[in-house]
């Protein structure tokens, strides 16, 4: 890794922000030293909104599921994150933000996380969100019914 890197990772352990994927595994462990907890959304089945509001849900183990509303992201974030001893790193994993409904949403969708980053730094905690690609969800084929919950 780079000096430039490295300090690039370091500074986002003080301040929080955007993560690129390509440095999330050397970032793990300066996170773990840095006592932020890591967290991982699996948005691979994740076809809109709601689904990923899901996986995030999940990722961050909050007791309950806010609906489809970008302030309810909003807040769960920032309740998890009051509940850390110094903040929480969450890495989005499989984004399929090619796809038409993910697209859509993806500009609030990162308001809403530099939101979160900025209200953390507020409270003395660090906020760390990286969005790893996964490109588009593959056309349905007709007649080929996806049931998730067999899988």
């Amino acid at each position: 890794m780079s000096k430039q890197a490295d300090r690039q990772l370091r500074d986002l352990l003080k301040k929080g922000g955007e993560l690129g994927a390509a440095h999330a595994k050397d970032f793990r462990e300066l996170a773990s030293s840095a006592e932020l907890v890591w967290c991982e959304a699996d948005c691979s089945k994740a076809r809109n909104r709601s689904a990923l509001f899901r996986a995030v849900v999940k990722a961050v183990d909050y007791p309950q599921f806010f609906g489809g509303s970008f302030e309810g992201l909003y807040d769960c974030l920032i309740d998890t994150i009051e509940d850390q001893k110094a903040g929480l790193v969450l890495v989005f994993k499989d984004l399929h933000s090619a796809d038409p409904d993910i697209e859509r949403d993806q500009a609030q969708l990162l308001q809403v996380l530099n939101d979160v980053v900025d209200s953390a730094s507020d409270n003395g905690r660090v906020f760390v969100y990286c969005i790893e690609h996964g490109g588009k969800h593959p056309d349905d084929l007709p007649g080929v019914v996806h049931n998730w919950s067999e899988e």
